[in-house]
């Protein structure tokens, strides 16, 4: 019988190391983009049964409110890019990138807690979302178009902001879209490009309805 070379040896070795190392990478590309997915889809439905009541009862804005980080603050519709998510109120945390802001993330888009409330008749209303990963709700972000409709309902009534604008920033100083407006204003951040977060894409809109009596 002929012996084996040596020097095939290794190569067929190699050859099946890189072929498992690929599988792997393969393995946990999928899972980043569909299998953390799962995750926030068992989220939101938890979140949208737990709010349905909250937000088809609307209540009159009264005395300041405290939102639990983590738990429903509103629903975010965005009917040119069929969005319609629970969005759960952020931590109490200014560092974007804490350990805290990314397991709220998981949870779906979060409110800047530091940012503005709809129902306070001034001030820049703050949410910000995954574009890739854990159901990716703001996925086509870019695809949303000056005129383009954003509803948030909350337990205060529908708020209704049109775009005004859809731009990229560099990450290092992008924190800068979530200055305060005089006049109410919206801004949804996320990771641009794709697969990436080199930059932030940036969308801005104004409020033009918002409940009887708010």
């Amino acid at each position: 019988m002929k012996e084996r070379s040596p020097v095939r040896a290794v190569i067929r070795a190699f050859g099946f190391g890189c072929l498992m190392i690929a599988a792997g990478l393969a393995g946990y590309t999928a899972w980043l983009l569909w299998g953390t997915g799962l995750e926030t889809a068992r989220a939101q439905d938890q979140l949208r049964t737990s709010s349905t009541t909250l937000f088809q009862r609307p209540t009159p804005a009264g005395q300041p409110e405290r939102y639990i980080p983590g738990h429903a603050y509103a629903a975010i519709v965005i009917p040119s890019i069929d969005i319609d998510f629970i969005v759960v109120q952020g931590p109490n945390d200014d560092t974007y990138r804490s350990f805290q802001w990314t397991e709220t993330l998981k949870k779906g888009p979060a409110h800047y807690p530091d940012s503005a409330d709809p129902w306070d008749g001034t001030g820049r209303v703050g949410i910000a979302g995954h574009r890739t990963t854990y159901l990716h709700p703001f996925l086509n972000l870019d695809r949303v178009h000056p005129g383009a409709r954003i509803e948030l309902i909350t337990r205060h009534g529908t708020y209704i902001y049109e775009v005004d604008r859809n731009f990229v920033l560099p990450e290092e100083g992008a924190g800068v879209v979530l200055k305060q407006t005089h006049k109410p204003t919206l801004v949804l951040t996320t990771c641009n490009p794709k697969y990436s977060s080199s930059e932030r894409l940036i969308v801005t809109a104004r409020l033009v309805s918002e409940p009887a009596g708010a």
